[in-house]
């Protein structure tokens, strides 16, 4: 999805002049020298004057970006790139200078305000311009090696990430799932080298900045402490672990019904490749291999929009009632003029299913070119939750026009998505009946292999940079700990060997595209908090996974307290505003999945469980 710039910033420099340059509309006055003393006063001033000139390149930002997304061609492209080197080299500068004010006395708004600038850095660039050229060059370089990578065979035939993907997720061959799960992974190790020196270079930069390495910058963003946030992390996994403990001990018993208990030990963790995912993060592709027998439903949603003949424009009307018979108003009529709903047959369009803000006020846009799928109308739903949070934290200053952490914005869109259930459908007339409790576990367990699965993945990618960026991790051992934080976590283990010759972090876009990763974890967890309090507030008296908030304006009233204060406050505050509690609470995944729990742990009877 897609938010304002301020979210977006990868905070490497792009060029060398335009990290020594003093940007336009910059107040000389608040940029205080280095070298003199500073007051609160001082800090104040300058943060005012950032946010006003952070409005403006917002805008300018996000217009460029919409334009080059809609109408892809080479100027377009252009146009958004030094959109976006402007913006960025601006943030650079802003950072460096909210750093001058570290351990003044400031009133809340002014620190937390600095604090933002400072954070809003993802790589944060040497004070020194040979090494910022060097990182913007390596994080171009790293980029366009995932970007290009294919797997080109003996034969000559080249396959994308794309062709590969496909054939884990449909093929059963145990053969050529190896081929191409291995094929993969030759676009990385000559990254290792490039990006080693990446960690040096930022780390530097993070130092300057007054954080202990880059990925305690990071772990700094969530209003806690570093290390208690990874304690915190913890905490929640071990919440969560034993259904996913159960959801693993099935998967690899009938996976070693399919494959053979040779190729899939019983007593070992399960071969990465075999789990429908290039990364194993999700497993709902291999649901017609361990989905309980006579599971379905008895209804198919698409089948169901094309009896009610909805197209898309039908779809997207309909989910934007599910908010306005919360009490949120309707969305602007320019929401419809402006989005993007099908893919034009006269240009290239960037497809992926993206929530705009173009304005930080009411220019809100979709842009997806949506299929009439059950899938997609989930979908669009989870896209509006998006905009909707939006709009309701435009009164708040442009620092705090986001949400509550990273992970809030990316829950509040899937909480939606978990009110469309049966009886979601039957209220809205696409469902004559609603299939008795009897059907819930295929509908539970496809779910699981989805959203139950990629927990753990979510979690230790952002393990292993923090270990990296720390130097618990050294480079010789990169591979290694990948491997052991997966097996820890995840139960899976590489299919072949593998050695410190391989990068197999590099393999997954995030690593080389230095996006923070925990943000989907976090979403993971805050999804199923939300939906279950918000079914309390709604009065439901159903398992949570059948209720829907679907026209209840208590729990939107609820639910639009909270997406009012955007990032004004800790995030905390914002948890405890919907919740009454303060702290993540990852039983509502537990209560959610109950009876899949049960259904699994009577399948599991009789088996050898862990790894």
């Amino acid at each position: 999805m897609k938010l304002t710039a301020t979210a977006l910033v990868v905070g490497a420099c792009l060029s060398l002049t335009a990290c020594k340059e003093t940007p336009n509309n910059v107040d000389n006055n608040a940029a205080v020298n280095s070298q003199s003393a500073v007051t609160p006063a001082d800090a104040k001033k300058f943060i005012d004057g950032a946010e006003a000139q952070l409005l403006e390149l917002i805008i300018e930002v996000s217009r460029a970006d919409w334009v080059n997304a809609n109408f892809i061609t080479e100027d377009t492209s252009k146009i958004s790139a030094v959109a976006n080197e402007k913006y960025t080299n601006i943030i650079v500068k802003l950072a460096n200078e909210a750093a001058r004010y570290n351990g003044l006395d400031l009133d809340y708004d002014t620190a937390r305000k600095l604090e933002k600038l400072k954070l809003a850095l993802t790589l944060p660039a040497p004070q020194d311009a040979a090494k910022t050229a060097e990182l913007s060059t390596i994080v171009s370089d790293l980029g366009g090696m995932y970007g290009k990578g294919k797997y080109c065979k003996a034969d000559g035939k080249c396959l994308s990430l794309g062709d590969m993907s496909s054939t884990l997720s449909t093929s059963r061959d145990y053969d050529e799932l190896l081929d191409v799960w291995q094929g993969w992974r030759t676009v990385s190790p000559q990254m290792k080298p490039l990006y080693q020196r990446q960690v040096e270079l930022t780390n530097e930069g993070s130092t300057a900045l007054g954080y202990a390495d880059t990925g305690a910058m990071w772990r700094s963003k969530y209003d806690m402490p570093a290390d208690d946030f990874t304690t915190e992390l913890d905490r929640l996994w071990g919440q969560v672990k034993p259904l996913y403990n159960s959801l693993q001990c099935h998967v690899r018993a009938r996976l070693g019904d399919k494959y053979g208990t040779d190729k899939v030990p019983q007593d070992r963790p399960i071969p990465a490749h075999l789990l429908g995912n290039m990364w194993a993060q999700s497993w709902g592709n291999i649901y017609d291999l361990v989905g309980p027998e006579n599971a379905d439903p008895g209804y198919d949603v698409t089948e169901l929009l094309k009896e009610h003949k909805y197209d898309e424009l039908t779809m997207v009307r309909g989910a934007e009632k599910f908010f306005t018979s919360l009490g949120f108003e309707p969305l602007p009529e320019t929401f419809y003029e402006r989005s993007l709903f099908t893919k034009p047959k006269d240009r290239e369009v960037q497809c992926h299913a993206s929530a705009w803000d173009l304005d930080t006020q009411d220019d809100l846009r979709i842009k997806m070119c949506i299929q009439r799928t059950g899938e997609e109308f989930s979908v669009i739903h989870h896209e509006l939750g998006h905009n909707f949070y939006q709009r309701a934290y435009k009164g708040q200053p442009v620092s705090y026009q986001e949400s509550a952490n990273d992970g809030f914005h990316e829950a509040i869109g899937d909480t939606i998505a978990l009110s469309v259930t049966p009886g979601y459908l039957k209220e809205i007339g696409l469902l004559d009946k609603v299939p008795d409790e009897s059907k819930d576990i295929g509908l539970l367990l496809r779910m699981a292999l989805d959203k139950v699965a990629f927990i753990p993945f979510g979690l230790l990618v952002d393990q292993w940079r923090w270990q990296v960026f720390s130097g618990e991790v050294k480079p010789e051992d990169y591979n290694k700990a990948w491997w052991e934080l997966r097996t820890k976590y995840q139960g899976i283990e590489a299919p072949l060997t593998r050695t410190e010759a391989n990068f197999d972090p590099g393999a997954k876009y995030h690593v080389p595209g230095n996006t923070p990763y925990t943000r989907y974890f976090l979403a993971h967890i805050l999804q199923f908090q939300f939906h279950r309090e918000l079914c309390k507030i709604a009065g439901n008296e159903e398992p949570v996974h059948r209720c829907s908030i679907y026209n209840s304006k208590k729990a939107g009233k609820a639910l639009n307290e909270m997406l009012e204060m955007g990032s004004s406050r800790p995030w905390q505050e914002a948890l405890a505003a919907l919740t009454g509690s303060n702290k993540m609470d990852a039983t509502a995944i537990l209560d959610y999945f109950a009876p899949l729990q049960t259904w699994l742990d009577k399948q599991n009877e009789g088996r050898s469980c862990g790894w």
